[in-house]
């Protein structure tokens, strides 16, 4: 196996370990070298995992090459949360007092490398920070209040801020830990057949409209489940259920994610599961993710703040920005000129390091593949919006949308649907939209939504209620595989 330590800059790395490559995080990112390695693993010690910085899309861009991060995404997402301190504190609250009943002074901080605590003390609580946490470089913080140990801080430091005395036992750690398996477990599953529905009510652009969430909890009682719709401030309740649907605009700095990220933690069946919505979510992923797996998608460029010039002589003018996170046609922008280029690029590498730049594809539609339990669901037309590019037309507050046309899967070229299956499956067994462009007898996958829109009245227009009886019978189906037991 290759093993990777990635840095923020070549310069950041003091240490010499036998058997590793080092290199930097644009390397990585930029090369295509490392993108074709096989059987690798990364080791992101960046400066920073800020959203969208380059530490950030290491990680990321490591699970799209199969390169088995540390920390992963989800990790990067743990360390940023505002509940950390306390959910750490809550999940470890027994062994810290017994971990630093001995400790004489007021406060205590532990310089953790790869599970290992620097002053050799505390190993068990070290070991435990690190499982749970997945960082190889963590400083934490406790101090002592009314007779007991309290967790104030936990942050993910930097290898420039390990001390020189240190740097022996670092390389050590980090040594050993090349020897070991890290071994994850999960919860048993609760025995109600129960789906909780996540949706937001005042949100006029969800993925599902009223009298579509009607038609999901009707069609869950037919297969003898028990639904309840609930909203971003029910996150207390999920272990009450086996399932959660969630059909709210999900992203990665979201409510969404969070559930989703709390009822997989809890052993429920999931969709949107939190992998998902990270890979979806992201386009500077989707684009790694597709273009290594040979699916066709327009030509495309990663842009960064040293190679906004190569975008015309790549791909012309006009051409398409996206911001990496975008969603229902917002952060997606098309260009005409290098004056208006130059200025939107600027715009959008204010909020991320990289994003990207695609040709631009005119077309009269965008076809609509659905894909649940890695097969083809339902089909549509998307007509752009009425004298706009984009299916939905942003503008002054308000929102135009062309007219969808819903269409059996076998009035469907097979290439669309056979390409969309492959994109689909790339990505996990969850319910994706696959949208793909045409030109001639070419398709091109634009992007693979995590949540794709069912609409009463709209994306139902073939199957009427046996769509929503279809992917209530794949919750079905999960639920019982988890409890072992036979849908009546």
């Amino acid at each position: 196996m290759n093993i990777l330590f990635v840095v923020s800059q070549q310069k950041d790395w003091p240490f010499d370990i036998p058997g590793i490559t080092t290199i930097s995080a644009h390397t990585y990112l930029m090369d295509p070298a490392f993108g074709d390695c096989s059987a690798t693993k990364v080791f992101n010690l960046c400066r920073t995992y800020r959203y969208q910085n380059y530490g950030y899309y290491v990680s990321l861009l490591a699970e799209a090459r199969g390169h088995q991060p540390l920390p992963d995404v989800e990790a990067i997402k743990d360390l940023q949360s505002s509940d950390l301190v306390r959910n750490v504190g809550d999940k470890l609250g027994n062994l810290i007092q017994c971990s630093l009943a001995d400790v004489s002074e007021e406060n205590a901080n532990l310089n953790i490398y790869f599970g290992r605590g620097a002053d050799g003390l505390h190993a068990h609580l070290c070991g435990q920070l690190f499982m749970m946490l997945r960082t190889p470089v963590l400083h934490v913080r406790f101090e002592r209040a009314g007779g007991r140990w309290h967790l104030c801080s936990i942050y993910a430091s930097s290898i420039n801020d390990i001390p020189h005395d240190h740097h022996p036992l670092f390389i050590q750690a980090a040594t050993d830990y090349l020897k070991e398996e890290r071994i994850r477990t999960t919860r048993p599953p609760e025995e109600k057949p129960a789906l909780a529905i996540l949706h937001d009510p005042d949100r006029a652009e969800s993925p599902s409209n009223p009298e579509a969430l009607q038609k999901f909890r009707e069609a869950a009682e037919l297969l003898g489940m028990s639904t309840r719709l609930i909203t971003a401030h029910d996150v207390s309740c999920l272990p009450e259920f086996d399932a959660l649907f969630i059909r709210d605009t999900t992203n990665v700095n979201h409510h969404t994610y969070q559930f989703s990220r709390r009822a997989t933690a809890e052993g429920m069946v999931v969709i949107d599961d939190p992998d998902s919505i990270l890979r979806c979510t992201n386009k500077i992923y989707l684009a790694e993710l597709l273009t290594r797996h040979h699916i066709p998608i327009p030509k495309t460029l990663v842009v960064h703040k040293d190679n906004a010039d190569q975008i015309v002589p790549a791909l012309g003018l006009p051409c398409i920005l996206k911001q990496p996170d975008g969603a229902f046609s917002l952060g997606v922008v098309k260009v005409h000129s290098e004056q208006e280029l130059i200025m939107k690029v600027n715009e959008l590498l204010k909020e991320s390091e990289l994003i990207l730049a695609q040709e631009y594809l005119p077309t009269e539609f965008d076809w609509r593949i659905a894909v649940l339990d890695r097969r083809p669901l339902f089909v549509c037309k998307y007509f752009m919006a009425p004298g706009h590019w984009q299916v939905i037309k942003h503008e002054h507050h308000s929102t135009c949308e062309g007219k969808i046309e819903a269409l059996s899967v076998g009035e469907v070229p097979d290439d669309v649907v056979k390409i969309a299956v492959q994109a689909a499956n790339l990505i996990g067994d969850g319910f994706y939209g696959v949208d793909l462009k045409q030109i001639g007898s070419q398709y091109y996958v634009i992007e693979i939504n995590d949540n794709p829109n069912v609409d009463a009245g709209n994306e139902d227009g073939v199957l009427g209620d046996a769509l929503y009886r279809e992917v209530m019978g794949v919750f079905r189906k999960r639920i019982d595989a988890l409890k072992g037991s036979v849908a009546p």
